[in-house]
């Protein structure tokens, strides 16, 4: 039987946000997709949550050990907002369960159905870790209520990275300090790990497993300081990671040189520096083994 544990943020959203109805939407899809799982796994839903954001945890829901800090302990802003730090919400579900894989998502991200059987399936075909990209739906669903025909929509395509999915022996040896979620660098910083770390990545960017209500490609920025703020703390996981880096783990290596350098560098994800780094990194090394031969 597989264990599979799945933690979200829940947090108490301006009144005027569209957050409020997706929250709810989101935990009521959580909820739906778990009475659909298989009876050969098991799976567990949980929380991390700020003191004042508990009441919106609902039913059904594992609330974990209240979250103590936020990036506004980590450095000054001029305007402060309480962001949690992933590091603390991944160690809350790591400390919470003894699954064997471990599941995050941005709290907006509801769940087709088929997730948990499709998790599943994609740990069966021997997959440590893997991303699972969301389908964009229109935002004209407003409640949960709305959730038989928020099934029916395929949605489109989107390439940002809003759900990790990855076995329990991988989290000691992440390297996400310092990064808080809602901010650019985040998906970048999580999936860098995840590609790094792993022995069998894959990104799954065509399955309708996960959606967004919206179209929206970027979301409304925070302000900039925020994002100069993860995109520091990025840069220097980026430096710890990069030794073990291959670029042949890397999604869209497949093609030729120059289709899978313009994958990358339309992708908000693989910033294209690094992966010219990693290129010219197997390059040298491909012209040191054959000096070597010859």
């Amino acid at each position: 039987m597989y264990r599979i544990a799945h933690i979200v943020n829940p947090f108490e959203a301006a009144i005027e946000s569209d957050l409020n109805s997706a929250q709810k939407i989101t935990f009521a899809s959580m909820l739906y997709a778990k009475k659909q799982a298989s009876h050969k796994m098991r799976i567990d839903l949980f929380s991390a949550q700020f003191e004042s954001d508990a009441h919106l945890v609902p039913d059904g829901f594992v609330q974990t050990k209240n979250l103590e800090r936020s990036v506004l302990n980590l450095d000054n802003f001029s305007q402060p907002i309480r962001l949690p730090l992933i590091a603390d919400i991944l160690e809350r579900l790591y400390e919470a369960t003894d699954a064997d894989y471990l599941i995050y998502t941005n709290v907006d991200i509801g769940l087709y159905p088929n997730f948990y059987n499709a998790v599943a399936t994609f740990i069966e075909k021997g997959y440590d870790s893997f991303i699972i990209n969301r389908r964009r739906l229109k935002n004209t669903f407003h409640s949960v209520q709305d959730l038989p025909n928020i099934f029916q929509e395929k949605g489109k395509k989107h390439p940002g990275f809003d759900c990790f999915v990855f076995h329990r022996t991988l989290y000691p040896k992440l390297k996400l300090e310092g990064i808080c979620i809602g901010v650019p660098f985040i998906e970048i910083s999580f999936s860098q790990n995840l590609i790094a770390l792993s022995k069998n990545f894959h990104l799954f960017d065509e399955e309708i497993l996960t959606f967004h209500i919206g179209e929206e490609i970027f979301k409304k920025r925070m302000p900039k300081e925020y994002y100069r703020y993860n995109r520091k703390k990025y840069h220097l996981i980026e430096r710890v990671l990069l030794p073990g880096m291959n670029i042949n783990k890397f999604p869209y290596h497949h093609p030729i040189f120059f289709v899978r350098c313009l994958k990358w560098a339309i992708h908000p994800c693989f910033p294209i520096r690094l992966v010219l780094k990693l290129e010219w990194k197997q390059l040298k090394n491909i012209l040191f083994l054959n000096n070597r031969i010859n």
